[in-house]
């Protein structure tokens, strides 16, 4: 690399994106909408799989749709958990970095 491409990089601000309390609601939000979508795409794949021939390669395909989307599903708490405690973690370290100063 020449000199100049190594000055840009030198100068190039990283961009972060700040979390706050506040922000919790709406991605809990996020968060209940999923779970939602999930539910009626249950259904109706349910519903689908109810109308194909047993035995198919259609409803094989179908069943291993609905497992996976049950998985995904069953995963949600756990994301949801990891998610939050992100955000105060965040939180409590913005605010003892800048409490410190």
């Amino acid at each position: 690399m020449n000199r100049e491409k190594l000055k840009k990089l030198r100068n190039h601000e990283v961009k972060t994106s700040e979390f706050r309390i506040q922000d919790m609601f709406a991605i809990g939000m996020i968060f209940v909408v999923t779970g939602i979508a999930i539910a009626y795409g249950l259904n109706a794949q349910e519903d689908v799989r109810g109308d194909l021939t047993a035995g198919t390669d259609a409803h094989t395909a179908i069943g291993h749709s609905i497992n996976g989307t049950k998985k995904l599903a069953e995963k949600q708490p756990l994301i949801a958990t990891i998610v939050v405690a992100a955000i105060v973690i965040g939180v409590l370290v913005t605010y003892f970095v800048v409490k410190g100063r």
